[in-house]
């Protein structure tokens, strides 16, 4: 654009020039004083500054000094008489004086760029020369860029109306992008949220359909909703089999133990043998019982592991009541249980999730612990967190091990160290797995460390819940 505007200016000057040619070639300065201001102000009605210098013909030939001699003539808009040596001075400042010469001796055109006295616009200045029998003619042409053709030439970009306009579609994108990507978070914000709720099973069903409101994501919202719909079902599944697996087992199981008992009355009191052999099958029952409630127990804590429904629990009463559940087999091995609780240890966690988890951890310090041990608990709360650490004093785990004590399968248990009870279930590696799983699904890390003076200390740590 300021290349054709440009050229645009000098060939309008041209024009003007070639205009003003046949009056010049008629005219003989020397006879005369000439007046050609009224056919300069026909060409600078748009504003166009026009200036007519003369040479004398003879005055080319002259010396250095006299070759630069030139003659205003006229000028529009006209000028009065007492300005003429002002705009000589100020076009002998600008350089336009040096290169009229020039000019009229190589009969080219010049260009001159230049700023106002107030430095607001540029000014393009054309010299060109029109030669004639009494000498050559110039005539100089000036145009404030910035106005003609309602053009920016000689303004700084941000000054022109394109830039301004590019500028501000920019800014609109920009503040569309910068819109989309804050309702985009706002919604994946909303999803986090909703799902932390349908994980405390506090909300119904299509949840993060109802909460979307970013057409976008609307498809996204959905699948969620079909996927929380369908893990839901599954849990449903799992809960419902183990039930039916449980009991198709107990049934035989019950009916085993009613055909022993008729047994039991006819095997005469002097048959040691026969006498240990019912033993035997009542253990092996006995353990077949404890295998089905506990493999029930994994499945449905499987299931509330997938449905996840959150409550809040004291954490406190769920430890004291733990420990109740245990008192009997405390007694019969001599282990003394030490009590450090704080009140008020308020956790979120599915029903019967924590209850595992006690039962399970307890289960393997007595286990472990010798007759006459003592094993502590002790249960503290902070601002965000709350954190149960189970100290015994059994042998501990070999530290080469320790790391993979709460692995599936995973068993560090001597040969001799007997069930804690004639009904326990053969330990098979399960029981630290199922505490790791529960208590990281309620969000919160388990660890272990033996201890400095002999035992094993487990530490529990979970998210405190707010009122």
């Amino acid at each position: 654009m300021r290349d054709l505007v440009t050229r645009a200016l000098q060939d309008r000057s041209a024009l003007i020039a070639d205009a003003l040619a046949p009056t010049l070639r008629n005219i003989d300065p020397n006879k005369g004083q000439v007046a050609l201001n009224a056919d300069l102000a026909k060409y600078s009605s748009d504003g166009t500054i026009l200036k007519l210098m003369f040479q004398p013909a003879a005055a080319e030939h002259d010396a250095a000094g006299a070759a630069r001699r030139f003659y205003f003539v006229a000028s529009a808009p006209q000028i009065r008489a007492d300005e003429v040596s002002a705009e000589l001075d100020e076009l002998g400042h600008r350089g336009i004086l040096q290169r009229l010469s020039d000019a009229c001796m190589w009969d080219t055109t010049n260009e001159i760029r230049y700023k106002q006295a107030d430095g607001t616009f540029e000014l393009l200045t054309s010299i060109i020369p029109i030669r004639t029998a009494a000498g050559c003619w110039v005539l100089t042409s000036t145009h404030a860029t910035s106005e003609f053709l309602n053009t920016s030439i000689g303004r700084p970009y941000w000054e022109t109306r394109e830039i301004r306009v590019a500028a501000a579609i920019y800014l609109v994108l920009a503040v569309l992008a910068l819109l989309v990507a804050v309702s985009i978070r706002l919604s994946l914000r909303r999803f986090r949220e909703v799902a932390a709720e349908i994980s405390q099973g506090r909300i119904g069903d299509y949840a993060f359909s109802h909460r979307n409101v970013v057409p976008e994501l609307s498809s996204v919202a959905r699948d969620f909703d079909k996927l929380v719909h369908d893990l839901r079902g599954v849990s449903q599944q799992i809960r419902q089999s183990a039930e039916d697996k449980a009991h198709s087992f107990k049934t035989p199981l019950a009916a085993i133990r009613s055909a022993l008992e008729p047994v039991r009355r006819a095997v005469p009191g002097d048959n040691p043998r026969a006498r240990r052999a019912l033993e035997i099958v009542d253990s092996s029952l006995a353990r077949l019982l404890d295998l089905v409630i506990a493999a029930q127990r994994h499945d449905i804590s499987t299931a509330d592991l997938i449905e996840a429904p959150r409550i809040r629990a004291d954490f406190t009463q769920l430890i004291g009541d733990a420990a109740l559940h245990f008192r009997e087999i405390l007694a019969s091995k001599d282990i003394r249980l030490i009590r450090r609780l704080d009140e008020r240890a308020i956790v979120r966690a599915g029903r019967g999730m924590l209850e595992v988890v006690l039962q399970n951890v307890l289960e393997n310090a007595i286990s472990f612990s010798p007759p006459g041990g003592t094993i502590v608990m002790t249960l503290t709360t902070s601002g965000e967190t709350v954190d149960l650490q189970i100290d015994d004093e059994g042998p501990g785990v070999d530290p080469a091990k320790i790391d993979y004590m709460f692995e599936r399968y995973f068993s560090s248990r001597p040969r001799d160290v007997q069930d804690i009870d004639a009904q326990a279930s053969a330990h098979a590696g399960l029981g630290l797995w199922i505490v790791r799983r529960n208590v990281e699904a309620l969000g919160g890390r388990v660890g272990a460390a033996n201890r400095i003076g002999g035992g094993l200390s487990v530490t529990i740590t979970l998210p405190r819940s707010g009122a």
